[in-house]
């Protein structure tokens, strides 16, 4: 076979990418290691930026979410018992969209399928070869047969524990990382929200933020160590710890109800740099993470998605490469001032036991300063609603 284009990864950036090559004549190949059903049962975030929106709309994908998606024109701190609104359309003229990421990736897994264009699940043992020449390529093993699929570019859209910044290891490649000490265990159910847009809270038992993903469905979240385990926490133990966390009309509002899944993740902040290796480019979460506080995971990646395709497009169209030469540079630097922003949100929201009482109220005085300052607001809620790409 022979392509234009594999991309490695049908997570949402994958098939971002692969929808917009697909509309502007680019053809490619999407690769995965599992099946569609594995990948749609993966439970995940959904705050999108307005350029993720755009993004999405262009790819043609962007219908569903218009309908049944959630715009968000603020959302609120909870601290020593207050409650302090952040206005993102007051201060910065710009809205959210609450919109699951499971609904996204499915919503662009059925355009893609409706447009023909071709992906190729439970492919086993996925290798990129010689992306440091002229002429890449990839193999797969599927029923037991090697296949080789021929290519200009591949792009790495295979997660942090895929093959394709493994294959860069030992060329250049340089990481970054911080790793906090306490995880999220988060709880989905059919109730309702607690409130209308989402609140994060700063108290002395931990962090904890009560989002959602639509009228009748919530995603619920608190700070736990990391040597907590899920079969430990019954939905009982999770509600009342949660309500002790929020103030008490929030608490006393709050419906409650059996979890759909529950789960902890741990937070980290990763950057790989460069993002490039000749014709292979990282992508998502295969070139970074960040700690869920900021909401940035999905929209970087869309950004990435953003910054490749053009690169792409115009490399195709016109034979320039400037696009495509610049694209890790480019990534690398919103990636950086969404990992500050997300490092942030973390080190302001969640109790870090080895800072103590000091750390607590620094964690204090700066809330309470940044709900008088409106300056102070309105650069959170810039980076909040996404820098320009």
């Amino acid at each position: 076979m022979r392509t234009q284009v594999v991309i490695v990864g049908s997570g949402p950036s994958g098939l971002l990418l692969g929808q917009l090559l697909a509309n502007a004549g680019i053809d490619n190949i999407i690769l995965d290691r599992v099946d569609r059903d594995y990948i749609l049962g993966r439970i995940r975030a959904g705050v999108l930026e307005v350029g993720a929106v755009d993004l999405l709309d262009r790819a043609g994908c962007g219908e569903r979410m218009h309908k049944e998606g959630l715009v968000h024109d603020g959302f609120e701190l909870s601290f020593l018992g207050r409650r302090q609104r952040i206005d993102l359309k007051g201060l910065t003229g710009t809205s959210v969209m609450v919109y699951g990421q499971t609904e996204v990736t499915r919503d662009l897994m059925d355009h893609r399928a409706a447009t023909g264009s071709k992906t190729i699940y439970d492919a086993a043992n996925v290798t990129p070869h010689d992306f440091d020449s002229a002429s890449p390529y990839v193999t797969y093993e599927q029923d037991g047969v090697t296949h080789r699929i021929d290519c200009d570019y591949i792009a790495g859209c295979d997660g942090f524990h895929g093959v394709c910044r493994a294959s860069v290891e030992g060329k250049g490649l340089r990481t970054f990382e911080k790793v906090y000490p306490f995880g999220w265990l988060g709880l989905l159910a059919d109730v309702p929200p607690v409130h209308h847009e989402l609140i994060y809270a700063n108290h002395a038992r931990g962090f904890a933020l009560c989002s959602q993903r639509s009228h009748t469905r919530s995603r619920y979240y608190v700070q736990v160590p990391l040597t907590d385990k899920v079969e430990d926490w019954s939905d009982d133990a999770f509600w009342d710890e949660i309500r002790r966390r929020l103030p008490q009309d929030v608490a006393e509002a709050m419906v409650t109800g059996p979890s759909i899944e529950k789960s902890i993740a741990p937070l980290r902040s990763f950057v790989a740099e460069p993002l490039r290796f000749g014709r292979l480019f990282l992508v998502g979460d295969a070139g970074h993470i960040v700690p869920p506080t900021g909401a940035k995971g999905l929209n970087l990646a869309a950004s990435d998605v953003h910054y490749l395709f053009e690169g792409l497009r115009e490399y195709y169209a016109e034979r320039k490469a400037a696009g495509l030469d610049a694209y890790s540079s480019r990534a690398l630097s919103r990636i950086w001032k969404a990992e500050r922003f997300s490092w942030s949100m973390t080190m302001l929201l969640h109790r870090f036991p080895e800072d103590g009482d000091f750390g607590s109220r620094v964690q204090e005085a700066e809330l309470d300063y940044l709900s008088s300052s409106q300056a102070a607001q309105t650069a959170m809620a810039e980076n909040y609603v996404g820098l320009p790409y």
